[in-house]
């Protein structure tokens, strides 16, 4: 694995920036669809007090 990143030495930051673009994904599908259930509850006119 070393003599891969030898021969390739942009081939960890291809890796690490694949990484961080998955875990932007991860948040921004996570944050949104926590956004969409909160917003159900509020606009919901029979849980109003």
């Amino acid at each position: 694995m070393s003599d891969l990143f030898d021969e390739y030495p942009m081939l960890i930051f291809a890796l690490e920036s694949l990484v961080a673009l998955a875990l932007l994904i991860f948040i921004v599908v996570w944050t949104a669809s926590g956004k969409k259930k909160n917003q159900n509850r509020s606009n919901d006119p029979a849980k109003r007090h």
